[in-house]
């Protein structure tokens, strides 16, 4: 294949899996909207636009520089804006000789932008899901910004932007620890400062169930992020100029699948040993860890250990969500059990199934990113609790956020049987 056709198919496959991985942020919608009441259902939508269009703003701003540009070990270029190389510029305006500077690149500099952009809002998207029906909009967008201009992209730095954890031979193919511990980090330090939902805790400690309102719609939400996630670890190949690539990246997709798959089952088998109940929504979590798990190392040929992978990543899921219960922490969605969890065990497997690997690394690695995510993550929510408050009030809460925050409902034609009130001791006033 010819340097032109490589450059052509490496841009095309960037552009097509970044449209995949960006269809994720869908997903997540679903998948929170169908999980709470639906009197914040549409505040949901809201913020999920509205994280992934701050995702793109603040990674074109700064985000893309600290984590490639120039990185020191640390952290990378503290310089405004992105853009084509002169290369590019130069051949788009005419230039023909500038041809084979541009493709010795290997592929369109902006490609890579949008495709690592993309993965940056599906870290945001997590931490919404978690904190969902009592954090404040504004607080959760100030946060969002913090989180994909500067935390995400210094994790980034210190990895696939080839700083100091890269150079001790730390492994996360697409981001198990990365990507999916750093959202889960960030949504774990939101929920303590946030606290839990008015209600959601009895006196005795024990949770209160808060059924999702539309299961479809959950159910769309998975589907739809495990058709994503086929982006999401495909693309991670970063190439498809030859026939190893494509092989690759067969390979990669077949993992996902097959982990994504032995999560459901697990799930179903382990729900209710470990939680009391069969439950659908910790299966969908199972589907959910099993592409979690597996993000960190989908590239083995011996396509058993992605079951293997898969089904410990449900398991460790379902356990999550038991702990944070047991420790009165609300996570709407599960997204903390799903990507911390089973982000965490994924990156560990990788030194299972690649014999270059030390675990010691990895073990470092995600401790290093979690010191760093979660205790920078504290601190801004504090922060943003202490000049904006982060938790609406208490009649809000009530009414739920799309009437008393956004004047719109998303099912108007419903009409709704009125709750109970709950004090902050989780019982009935």
């Amino acid at each position: 294949m010819t340097t032109e056709a490589q450059f052509i198919f490496n841009t095309f496959a960037f552009l097509i899996w970044g449209g995949l991985v960006m269809w994720m942020a869908a997903g997540f919608t679903m998948l929170e909207s169908g999980s709470v009441r639906t009197k914040n259902a549409s505040v949901i939508c809201l913020k999920n636009v509205g994280a992934y269009s701050i995702a793109g703003l603040a990674f074109y701003v700064i985000g893309y520089n600290l984590m490639y540009v120039d990185v020191t070990g640390w952290i990378g270029s503290i310089s405004l804006f992105y853009g084509p190389s002169d290369a590019e510029v130069a051949l788009l305006g005419g230039n023909d000789a500038a041809v084979e500077a541009v493709t010795d690149n290997g592929y369109s500099v902006m490609s890579d932008w949008f495709f690592q952009m993309v993965f940056v809002a599906t870290a945001a998207s997590i931490v919404s899901g978690t904190l969902a029906e009592r954090v404040n909009l504004w607080a959760f967008f100030l946060f969002t910004l913090f989180l994909t201009a500067i935390i995400y992209p210094v994790v980034g730095a210190w990895t696939w932007g080839e700083g100091w954890l890269y150079e001790l031979g730390f492994s996360d193919f697409a981001g198990s620890t990365i990507v999916h511990g750093t959202g889960g980090w960030a949504a774990l330090a939101g929920a303590i400062v946030v606290g839990a939902r008015l209600g959601k805790f009895k006196k005795d400690g024990s949770a209160r169930a808060t059924p999702p309102s539309s299961v479809p719609v959950v159910t769309l939400g998975v589907f739809i992020l495990w058709l994503g996630w086929l982006g999401f670890n495909g693309g991670s190949v970063l190439a498809l100029g030859s026939v190893a690539d494509a092989t690759s990246m067969s390979i990669v997709l077949v993992n996902t699948n097959l982990a994504a798959a032995a999560g459901v089952m697990a799930a179903i088998v382990c729900a209710r040993p470990i939680i009391g109940r069969f439950d659908l929504i910790s299966v969908l979590n199972g589907a959910i860890a099993g592409l979690v798990a597996i993000t960190a190392a989908p590239d083995m040929v011996d396509h058993y250990w992605a079951i293997v992978i898969g089904a410990v990543g449900a398991v460790v899921c379902t356990a999550a969500i038991r702990l944070l219960e047991t420790f009165r922490i609300d996570d709407v969605v599960g997204a903390v059990p799903a990507h911390l969890f089973a982000g965490i065990w994924g990156t560990l497997a990788v030194a299972i199934t690649h014999d270059e690997v030390n675990i010691g690394v990895q073990l470092l690695g995600i401790v290093a990113i979690g010191v760093f995510v979660f205790g920078v993550s504290y601190v801004i929510w504090r922060v943003i609790d202490m000049f904006l408050g982060v938790r609406v009030s208490r009649t809000v809460e009530r009414l739920g956020q799309d009437v008393a925050e956004l004047g719109i409902e998303a099912y108007p034609e419903f009409v709704l049987n009125p709750e109970p009130f709950y004090g902050e001791d989780g019982e009935e006033e």
